[in-house]
């Protein structure tokens, strides 16, 4: 239930060309403890006072002269788009009432006015009204939220590369399939692969010298999607020269907890 403050301080707008009736509806919200009643004769101000105002809602009178209420209607959900449109029908003619719904009103009340009918529905509809502005500023606000916590996480991911690419000699990155799809620093060089296998999968590499002690244990731990931290491995150049690189690395996940890669830092030790 929405505070019933909140309620009868919401912007209402009576539109009638009729003088009479106008006054007549004023009167009941006045009585009825609304603070926020403004009114119109002219239908060609609506949109205009709407775009203004952003009434929470519009006492519309469908049958008036040189713009009637159907009319009306069309340009405030020009307005509105696929949002709420604020609008009760008023209307004497019943065949009007399924027509007025089927243009965008919530509801309608009939001429002659049953008073008691009139202010019910007026609340009810104010109360959906205020519910729904509330609940789209609550989903602007979350999404601003999303928006600044990603550009956040965004800002987080460059900075801890940044520090990684400064604290060792390269930073890795691959994918599922064990592709590796970023690399900083002479990676390709330190480990050995050449033009066409840099876009390869790690384990395709066969470069002649490796450990292959190490290099399946390495691999056993990725397959495993383990965290390895400092792992040491080496090999044996055709000179007899040897390299030793010591590597940390930790797997990657999505928001629906699925497996994307690695990712990892590595220096050479020799």
């Amino acid at each position: 239930m929405e505070n019933s403050i909140d309620i009868f301080n919401a912007g209402i707008l009576v539109v009638d060309d009729q003088e009479a009736n106008v006054q007549l509806l004023e009167q009941v919200l006045r009585e009825a403890g609304y603070s926020c009643v403004t009114s119109t004769v002219n239908p060609q101000a609506v949109c205009a006072l709407h775009r203004e105002h952003d009434y929470d809602l519009i006492l519309l009178d469908l049958q008036m002269p040189g713009m009637d209420g159907f009319q009306v209607m069309e340009g405030l959900k020009a307005i509105e788009g696929e949002s709420y449109l604020p609008v009760l029908a008023i209307t004497a003619q019943p065949g009007h009432k399924l027509r007025a719904l089927q243009a965008g009103a919530k509801d309608f009340i009939s001429k002659p006015f049953d008073l008691v009918e009139v202010k019910t529905r007026i609340h009810n509809l104010l109360e959906v009204r205020l519910m729904y502005k509330k609940l789209k500023n609550y989903n602007n606000v979350l999404e601003q939220t999303v928006r600044e916590r990603t550009a956040e996480l965004s800002d987080s991911e460059a900075r801890y590369r940044s520090l990684t690419e400064l604290a060792s000699d390269w930073y890795w990155e691959q994918d599922e399939n064990g592709t590796f799809t970023k690399t900083s620093g002479p990676v390709q060089e330190m480990l050995g692969l050449g033009a066409d296998a840099a876009q390869g999968k790690s384990g395709d590499v066969q470069a002649a010298g490796w450990n292959e002690a190490e290099r399946k244990e390495l691999q056993a731990k990725i397959v495993a999607r383990q965290p390895f931290l400092d792992f040491v491995f080496h090999r044996i150049n055709t000179d007899g020269s040897r390299q030793q690189y010591r590597v940390s690395g930790e797997p990657m996940f999505n928001q629906s907890s699925r497996f994307v890669g690695y990712r990892g830092i590595g220096v050479e030790l020799t």
